[in-house]
């Protein structure tokens, strides 16, 4: 698999974030990730299929071993969730593709994990 791919299935995302640099910077150059975004009935048959949860998520994350891993996110259910967090449409969901990133490198939810959050919106300007 290549260091970064992004695929979509929809036509309305944020092509300005850099998100390979993002995920380079998280994980590293070596770590193959594969990125997509998907509409809102594609990420809720996700969910019911790989978690048992009957809900279209924001984001899922699914790391495939040490060096390798999935991101899935849904602009659809992420956007009017950005108002929560004072962050535009945008940068909110690159919020939620740091907060993937995050989880594939191990963390989980918490004061760390809030922390690194917080430090790579503002190293990017993601607000």
């Amino acid at each position: 698999m290549p260091p970064f791919t992004l695929s979509t299935t929809i036509k309305n995302y944020p092509k300005q974030i850099p998100y390979e640099t993002i995920k380079n910077d998280i994980l590293g150059k070596r770590y193959s990730l594969s990125f997509t975004l998907v509409g809102k009935n594609r990420a809720q048959k996700i969910n019911q299929t790989t978690r048992k949860k009957d809900y279209a998520p924001n984001v899922l994350s699914f790391p495939l071993d040490i060096n390798c891993g999935e991101i899935v996110l849904c602009p659809e259910v992420a956007r009017p969730e950005a108002k929560d967090f004072s962050l535009t449409k945008d940068g909110y969901i690159a919020f939620l593709f740091i907060h993937g990133l995050l989880h594939l490198k191990g963390y989980d939810h918490g004061d760390t994990m809030e922390k690194l959050e917080r430090r790579y919106v503002s190293k990017y300007s993601l607000v």
